[in-house]
């Protein structure tokens, strides 16, 4: 047990609520809207996908990132360069996760199998972009945000507009409050020539840019609601989100990033589960 708390604390596991509940949303909108019958195997399937899928990224990005968490002062008792789990490990961790989320795919259909490759490129990928360029958040949300397609495949096995936008959401809110996030290591980035948008635009430009992303997502769930006919559980779920979102650029200031930490993503966490909790009622109700 002390070893499964050391992996799920090696690639954040209860970072999950961040994509799952966005790619539960998907699925349960592809079930009731095709009338494809529920099935608990299926839903497995979903799920264990979504945590491989996961535990690639994530463990790749500590194992990619490891000489550089080991300088700064904020992530040096991390897993790996504080020596609680060895770098061969981690990367064996990372082989077997990706290689069970190919053999997930595969069980789920051949798209998916298919499409997996693509996945693991932008999934691996992602941990690599901070030393190129400064809209390294874009790729996070994109790696993120593919979950609702990916959702949506495994039930129907084609491609359809809400998932779609789903993702669009998903992109926008994640990298928006990853670049507020950002903002904790933007001296450190600066002095070690990595790239962020809090690097590049500074703290005042950082925020701007997170509310602009931010309106986006806004946008989105407006546009989501509105394509599907959303009753009032959904425009529940729309304000809950939308409060929290203010909520947390209005504790988040140029004189306030000290607000920024552990429950930062607890927050955002909640947002996501609140939403998705409202939506998938509102879906049943609807169809």
């Amino acid at each position: 047990m002390k070893t499964v708390a050391q992996y799920a604390s090696l690639v954040k596991f209860s970072h999950t609520v961040f994509a799952m509940p966005f790619a539960l949303i998907a699925y349960f909108y592809a079930l009731w809207s095709t009338d494809t019958p529920f099935e608990w195997l299926l839903l497995v399937k979903v799920l264990l996908a979504m945590v491989f899928a996961r535990n690639t990224a994530m463990g790749f990005n500590r194992y990619a990132d490891r000489s550089i968490d080991a300088m700064n002062p904020r992530t040096a008792q991390r897993d790996i360069p504080a020596g609680r789990i060895s770098a061969r490990n981690a990367l064996w961790f990372i082989i077997v996760n990706a290689l069970l989320f190919a053999a997930t795919a595969a069980w789920i259909n051949f798209l998916a199998f298919c499409l997996s490759p693509l996945a693991l490129t932008v999934l691996l990928g992602y941990s690599l972009t901070k030393r190129f360029t400064a809209w390294c958040h874009i790729v996070l949300g994109i790696a993120l945000g593919i979950a609702p397609v990916g959702a949506y495949l495994a039930v129907t096995g084609q491609f359809a507009v809400l998932p779609i936008l789903l993702t669009g959401l998903v992109i926008t809110w994640v990298s928006g409050f990853d670049v507020i996030y950002a903002l904790q290591d933007a001296e450190f980035d600066r002095q070690h020539a990595l790239h962020s948008i809090p690097t590049r635009f500074g703290i005042r430009g950082a925020i701007g840019i997170s509310i602009l992303l931010h309106l986006i997502t806004v946008y989105a769930i407006a546009l989501i609601g509105s394509y599907y006919g959303a009753g009032t559980f959904y425009w529940i779920g729309a304000a809950i989100f939308v409060a929290l979102l203010i909520f947390q650029h209005t504790i988040v200031t140029p004189r306030h990033l000290d607000r920024i930490g552990p429950t930062f993503g607890l927050l955002n966490g909640i947002t996501s589960v609140c939403f998705a909790t409202c939506v998938i009622i509102d879906l049943y109700l609807r169809y």
